[in-house]
Formats: structure tokens, C-alpha cells, sequence
């Protein structure tokens, strides 16, 4: 099926409701794997952090990171989980190259948290309630690297490259229970869930969640019911989506073509599918499996998990605040909109703010800067607020500096620039590029002086009353010092010389 052959996203939701289930993976930011002590470290040589556990070799024994179950009661706690007092891992088995011991180590039907929700908030404040099926811990697979085709994809390709570095990284599955009544909004849904999602393992230190990375990536859940029916339809499953745009992309595709198929009197076929950046279209990868098929038994080789009722209280505890509630929190001490508060949210700006307004700027200030002149520099070099190369601590100082009177807009925004151009601190810049605002009155009289003797129409005016004609000439003068006059002092200047009460 093409692009071109879809319904019309319209005509879907006219005869269809949409059912999606989210499957979001999470990297845990440990520094040895689930079951072994490799590091996790990125960036290493192919095949250099493993060992005959990771490697599935015969007599290697598994031993649980217990950072990793921790990990994962913080993430059960904070999406409202029951916290399990005693469950086991279990082998998913299944040959594929990327797992040379041809089994995964995961959790089947008695995960470590379940039961849960997560309250996600949509562009226009609506909030919906997404439910939790459960949690559980499980183990990264390796990466394969396919050579010589033209897809980068197994199909065509002439050999294969195996890396099992990553082959053992802790990883925590998260499973929604069956997402229905969203309609036309299903696909926002998912990208607000996967976006707050992303948000609450930030905020609980577990992992940096980078999507693009593959810290945090979602399989895409889909199956259409014809409208009046409460039986599910099949489902496809749209596997390792790694940006919040592309997970709404995914399943408004997916809808169209599932509905392109049930309209044409066509049956939809349990599939994995891959999705396409390029065009936002997804193809079919491999037929679906049931958990029947992997052949789930508890893992002998390692012993149940029971945390301590005590240890979890602990940790519920030391829960931080919510993203959710932090920002509700902030949009009302910020006195912002909620749209504001989202395009903030959006530029992953919230704790650059907090931290500019913690490091002693106005939070007025602080949400100007990064969200006008820092962001349309990030957008220019084509990269994330957070990686550029200024600290919420120089942004900070520029605020005061403005504050001062020190600088004005243009002249701060020149100092920005030597910043992020690795020139130093602001105030080196300052003194280096020469742009401190000039506001003693005997650095001022001569241009005002020069801007009263070239405009004596406009001097004339002014002297007849028309004050607000001296806007033209504080312009003139601040011309001519390079915008670096105080602008208010100038104004005061140019009355005076006039002879006019302000």
C-alpha cells in the first residue's frame, strides 16, 4: 500500500475508532549492564564491552544490577504502579543474530510494577488519562549493521555486522493498556504520552531518554473498530519510533492505511511495520508473534525479586515532583499562558529557565532570552537550546547586566553572540568588543547636538509641543553611537536641550 492510496484521515475517523497500546523502551543510564558488570559506556570499539554472560556463553552465570530494579521501582512509583512484592525474569525466546544466546532475558506475566496511569496534558489543556498495563525489566538486544543495500535494511543487503556491545544494557519496557476514545486525537495522544513519559524518566534520574540516541524509543500500536463495535481489530505494531513528531506521524499513518484496507473489503495483517522518516509512511517488516510463540519460562538461573515493602516506601519518598505538577506549579509563578508554557516545553526549555532564574535573572527576563534570541540561534545551527554554548549562569548575568543598564536589547544580543563564540564570560565580552552602554551626558551632548542641528524640522515640532517626535531623533543619535547610547538618557538630553518638559 502507498501514500497515495490511503483515505483521507477524515474519512477514517468517520467510520472507524482507532485503539493504540504504546510500547516505550527505556535505556536506564547505569554503568554496567542488567545482568553482568560490562560497561555501558557509548562510543566504544565493536565487540569490546562484552563477556561470557552478555555473550550467552555456556558455564556464565547472570547476576541483576540492582541499580537497575531500582530504576525500575522509581519508574513503576511515579506512574501510580502497584510495586509487585515478588516476581520473577523469564527467557523470550527466539533466534535472531542481534541475541547470540538466543533468548532474552525479560519479564512475562509477572512484571515488577502494573497497574498504573499517566495523566498527559494536550495542546489546549485538555488532559487525558492514559492507562498502565505494566513495567518490567528486560535486557537490550545487540545492533545490527546491514551492508550494501540500498536501505540500510537486512532486505538486499550483502552481509551483515554484528556489535554485541549494547547486547545486556538494562533496559525497562512500558506497556499501556489499550488507549480507546481519543479519536481524532489518538495520534496527538501518543505524542503527548510519549513526550510526558520522556519527561517524568528525566526528571527521576534514571536515564537521559534521548530519543535520537535510542535511549527511549516506542513501538506504535494501532487496530481500527468500525464505529458502534467493541471488538478490537487487528493490530499492527510500528516498531522503534525515535522522535516524539514521528510517534504522532506513525499512527495517523497507520490509521489511514488501516482503514484504506478494511474500505477496500481487505483483511489487515498482524505485522510488525517500519516507519519512515522521510515521508511519515510505515511498510511491512515481519508477521507479528504471540507471546505464545516466544515460549515464555522463568528464567532458572536467576532468583525472584522481592523488594522490601520498606525500601519501596523509601524510594516513593524520594520521589521527585512531577513534571506535570512542576509545571503547573512554574506556568502560575511565571504567570504564562498554558500555550506559552507548552511552546516552552516544546523548546526544552523549562529547566534552562529555572536554572537562569535560580542563578539570579528575573523570570521574565530569563524566558526572553531563551525562548527569542537563544532559541532562533539554536534553530539557525540546527540543534537542541540545551547544546549551546552558553550556561544558564552567563544568560543570568546578561539579564543583569540589561538590568543595570549596562547594555540594552541590541548590545546584549551582541554579547550573546561572543559568548556562544567561545569569547568568555559576558562581562569579558563586554570590555573586549567595547559595547557598554554610554550614558554620561558629556559622552551623550555632542550627538545629541549633531541629531538637533540635521533635524531642525523635527527639532521644531518638538518645541511646539509634538514630544513624541523626539523618538526620530533619539533614533538619530542612537545611530550614530552605534546603539550603544543609553536610550533613556537621550530622550532626557533632547528636552532638555529643547527646552520641553518631558
Amino acid at each position: 500500500m502507498t501514500v497515495t492510496e490511503l483515505v483521507s484521515y477524515e474519512d477514517a475517523l468517520a467510520s472507524y475508532d482507532p485503539v493504540m497500546g504504546l510500547e516505550v523502551h527505556v535505556e536506564l543510564g547505569t554503568k554496567t549492564k542488567m545482568f553482568c558488570g560490562c560497561s555501558t559506556e557509548l562510543g566504544a570499539e565493536a565487540n569490546s564491552q562484552t563477556c561470557p554472560t552478555c555473550l550467552g556463553l555456556p558455564g556464565s552465570l547472570p547476576v541483576v544490577n540492582a541499580i537497575g530494579v531500582e530504576s525500575a521501582i522509581k519508574i513503576g512509583l511515579a506512574l501510580h504502579c502497584e510495586i509487585a512484592e515478588w516476581c520473577r525474569f523469564a527467557r523470550k525466546n527466539y533466534f535472531y543474530p542481534d541475541m547470540p544466546k538466543n533468548f532474552q532475558t525479560s519479564q512475562y506475566d509477572e512484571p515488577i510494577a502494573f497497574n498504573g496511569y499517566l495523566d498527559v496534558q494536550l495542546e489546549d489543556g485538555e488532559v487525558f488519562r492514559v492507562e498502565i498495563e505494566r513495567a518490567h525489566m528486560e535486557e537490550d538486544t545487540g545492533k545490527s549493521t546491514h551492508v550494501g543495500g540500498a536501505t540500510g535494511r537486512i532486505h538486499g543487503a550483502q552481509h551483515s555486522l554484528l556489535d554485541y556491545n549494547r547486547a545486556g544494557i538494562p533496559l525497562i519496557e512500558i506497556v499501556t493498556k489499550p488507549i480507546e476514545g481519543a479519536g481524532e486525537r489518538a495520534p496527538e495522544v501518543a505524542k503527548a504520552y510519549v513526550a510526558e513519559l520522556r519527561e517524568l524518566i528525566k526528571a527521576l534520574g534514571v536515564s537521559e531518554a534521548r530519543m535520537e540516541m535510542g535511549q527511549m524509543r516506542c513501538d506504535v500500536n494501532l487496530s481500527l473498530m468500525p464505529k458502534g463495535s467493541e471488538t478490537f481489530g487487528t493490530r499492527s505494531e510500528t516498531k522503534n519510533v525515535n522522535s516524539l513528531r514521528s510517534v504522532e506521524r506513525a499512527a495517523r499513518f497507520e490509521i489511514q492505511r488501516h482503514a484504506a484496507v478494511l474500505s477496500s473489503g481487505g483483511t489487515v495483517v498482524q505485522e510488525t511495520r517500519h516507519f519512515h522518516e522521510e515521508d511519515g509512511s510505515t511498510t511491512a517488516g515481519r508477521i507479528k508473534d504471540n507471546a505464545e510463540d516466544y515460549r515464555y519460562f522463568p528464567e532458572p538461573d536467576l532468583v525472584p525479586v522481592a523488594p522490601a515493602r520498606e525500601w519501596v516506601e523509601e524510594l516513593r519518598k524520594g520521589l521527585p515532583e512531577l513534571p506535570r505538577v512542576r509545571r503547573n506549579r512554574l506556568r502560575e509563578d511565571w504567570g504564562v499562558s498554558q500555550h506559552d508554557m507548552q511552546s516552552i516545553l516544546n523548546a526544552g526549555a523549562v529547566d534552562l529557565i529555572v536554572a537562569t532564574i535560580e542563578a539570579g535573572a528575573d523570570s521574565a527576563a530569563a524566558r526572553k532570552w531563551w525562548m527569542g534570541e537563544l532559541a532562533r540561534r539554536a534553530n539557525e545551527a540546527g540543534t537542541e537550546l540545551a547544546e549551546l554554548a552558553i550556561t544558564p549562569a552567563q544568560v543570568a548575568r546578561v539579564c543583569a547586566l540589561v538590568a543595570e543598564g549596562a547594555l540594552n536589547d541590541k548590545l546584549a544580543r551582541q554579547v550573546i553572540e561572543g559568548v556562544l563564540a567561545g569569547e568568555g564570560e559576558p562581562d569579558a565580552v563586554v570590555e573586549k568588543r567595547g559595547l557598554a552602554v554610554v550614558s554620561d551626558d558629556s559622552a551623550l551632548g555632542a550627538a545629541v547636538d549633531e541629531a538637533i542641528a540635521a533635524n531642525a524640522a523635527i527639532a521644531d515640532k518638538i518645541r511646539a509641543g509634538k514630544v513624541a517626535a523626539a523618538g526620530a531623533l533619539v533614533g538619530a543619535v542612537m545611530k550614530a553611537t552605534r546603539g550603544q547610547a543609553d536610550a533613556a538618557r537621550v530622550r532626557e538630553l533632547i528636552l532638555e536641550r529643547l527646552g520641553v518638559e518631558g
